[in-house]
């Protein structure tokens, strides 16, 4: 889930490879070994169960966090990004202590840490950053920075680790050095997703697949609308959120929620009758992994549409069970839904952040006007909306 300070936003600014080399260039005085990409996700379905060791089904959106890089040998890191302010971050990696909500230069710095702590060896570095991962949109920006800074080290120092590594280690400096206690989930999505597909992920042992996931080709759109509404997940909600699950599993004497199987989910909410508030969180996770079942089902047999449904019943378990969304999200999925939508819910962490609407093509773009008017009759900022394409994950832009 998308963090305070991460990466930085989507303004406008000129964006690419020779851009962001070029930059590189102006602030460090040198040109840069090369460039990488992480991109943004969005959750198609699967919300809140990763650190639940479930399942989820996010792809990777076409926008991206660059990183330009050189090693440095003098146990020095450098950070400077292009839409932060301020100029350079300078810090000693073998000085590099966890620095909870200390400002965006701790996921990178955080990286190092981590892959340091790991036993790897990564020295220092020069690292030039730009964006158009929206921030506090629920689209993961922290995950990007972080999965194109463990990429950009793992080329740098020759250091061989596979995609879903990197993603372990970045997901390691999220949860002990930033102090998010975020699943797996978002660093795997940057680091291992493929173009024109959804990755559906088992977070218990990290088996991936890649389904299939051509909307255009079936004359489909899944829209992202940015309520601009933003969110703070280490001020203790989402962790509040976490520590319900896993109170819950202990309860039903499970090492983790997705041991409840959801033919027996009646019996589990009985056994839970004087505590609702843990009950209401159990049901939300044994349901939504059982709504991620159905939709690697239905996209299987071609059957996308069919998938609609299963999107809006997932907003309201993290509406009314998680109790996580907001009323800028409520009206965007009722409205969309209202206007002619298959489908559609909230995604990401929750508190604000993005919904996503999955429609006929022909029909995107009354929807998409109908949720802009309906933002603006409410007394709310217009929301940001862009069309969700099945993009890939990190790599080195040659």
């Amino acid at each position: 889930m998308t963090a305070h300070g991460a990466a930085t936003p989507a303004t406008g600014r000129p964006h690419g490879a020779q851009h962001t080399a070029a930059e590189f260039a102006a602030v460090y005085g040198a040109a840069p070994t090369g460039t990488w990409a992480a991109p943004g996700r969005v959750n198609l379905i699967g919300e809140h169960t990763d650190y639940n060791d479930g399942f989820v089904m996010p792809l990777a959106l076409p926008h991206t966090t660059l990183a330009a890089a050189s090693a440095r040998t003098d146990g020095v890191l450098r950070l400077h990004s292009g839409g932060a302010d301020g100029g350079i971050v300078e810090l000693r990696i073998d000085e590099l202590r966890p620095a909870p909500q200390a400002g965006w230069a701790a996921y990178p710095a955080g990286v190092v840490w981590a892959m340091r702590e790991a036993g790897l060896p990564v020295g220092g570095a020069d690292l030039h950053y730009d964006s158009t991962v929206p921030t506090g949109a629920g689209l993961s920006s922290s995950a990007a920075l972080e999965v194109v800074t463990a990429l950009a080290l793992n080329d740098l120092y020759a250091l061989g680790r596979q995609p879903q590594r990197l993603a372990q280690l970045a997901q390691r400096a999220e949860n002990a050095f930033v102090g998010v206690p975020c699943g797996i989930m978002d660093q795997t999505a940057a680091a291992c997703c493929t173009e024109g597909h959804a990755l559906f992920l088992d977070t218990r042992d990290l088996t991936r697949r890649q389904i299939p996931f051509d909307l255009a080709g079936e004359g489909l759109r899944l829209l992202v609308v940015d309520t601009r509404v933003k969110h703070e997940l280490g001020d203790g909600a989402y962790a509040e959120r976490r520590a319900g699950c896993e109170r819950g599993a202990r309860a039903l004497g499970v090492r983790a929620l997705r041991d409840v199987p959801y033919a027996h989910l009646p019996e589990a909410l009985a056994g839970l009758a004087d505590d609702p508030v843990t009950q209401a969180l159990v049901r939300h996770v044994v349901t939504e992994n059982h709504r991620v079942e159905e939709v690697v089902a239905l996209l299987g047999s071609t059957r996308t549409r069919a998938i609609g449904p299963l999107l809006t019943a997932g907003h309201a378990s993290l509406r009314d069970d998680f109790k996580i969304s907001c009323r800028e999200l409520d009206l965007a999925v009722d409205t969309a839904n209202a206007s002619g939508a298959l489908g559609a819910r909230m995604t990401g962490g929750g508190f604000g952040g993005s919904a996503i609407v999955l429609v006929e093509e022909a029909d995107a773009p009354a929807v998409g006007a109908a949720v802009t008017q309906a933002f603006a009759a409410a007394g709310h900022a217009a929301p940001r909306i862009f069309e969700a394409v099945p993009s890939a994950g990190a790599h080195r832009i040659e």
